[in-house]
């Protein structure tokens, strides 16, 4: 149990995947200018990356590693990344269709977000087991929504500040984002 708390902790705050690892930088700048939107990008991303880490453990474990064929991972990785993200899409769109359209194309997107596939990889190179490498995707997902949703109040409460002409736009995004990394170095001690 320990150990899975410290994997949690791990993967949400200290290597947090946007922050740290840089990893799925596009739908965090693309869908962080309201905060519904960035909420519900992070729920169609914490599906994803927690069923995807979930199968793809699975698969490997029990369909890669016994058939000696380890070398076609990150392709099989894909196919399940992108089977689930499909999922997502269809029930998206006949559940929730005004999500669904805010979201537009970075909802297709999850499929190359490379957060999705590093976290698949990164739990066959920590040798994690399949309720580690869950574990570490939810929690992977988890802290996407974090830094997502908070880059997204702070840009809602941006928009009424007044900016200077060279740093209005996407600059005082990049320069807050780089802020938040910052600040998220300061998790490095807890682990």
């Amino acid at each position: 149990m320990k150990e899975l708390l410290i994997i949690a902790i791990g993967s949400a705050m200290v290597n947090n995947v946007v922050l740290s690892q840089f990893l799925g930088l596009c739908p965090f700048f693309g869908v962080s200018k309201k905060i519904e939107t960035a909420s519900g990008m992070s729920a169609a991303v914490v599906f994803v990356i927690t069923l995807s880490s979930f199968v793809a453990s699975l698969i490997y474990k029990f369909i890669l590693v016994p058939i000696d064929v380890t070398y076609l991972q990150t392709i099989v990785f894909i196919l399940v990344i992108a089977a689930l993200v499909q999922f997502v899409e269809m029930f998206l769109k006949k559940a929730m269709p005004a999500l669904y359209q805010s979201l537009g194309v970075y909802l297709p997107l999850i499929t190359t977000n490379c957060a999705v596939l590093g976290v698949a990889l990164t739990n066959v190179q920590k040798e994690y087991g399949i309720l580690s490498s869950t574990v570490n995707g939810l929690a992977t997902a988890l802290g996407f929504g974090i830094s997502i949703i908070i880059l997204a109040g702070l840009r809602e409460k941006m928009e009424t500040n007044d900016i200077p002409k060279a740093f209005q736009g996407f600059p005082h995004v990049l320069l807050t984002a780089c802020l938040m990394a910052i600040a998220f170095f300061g998790f490095s001690g807890m682990i």
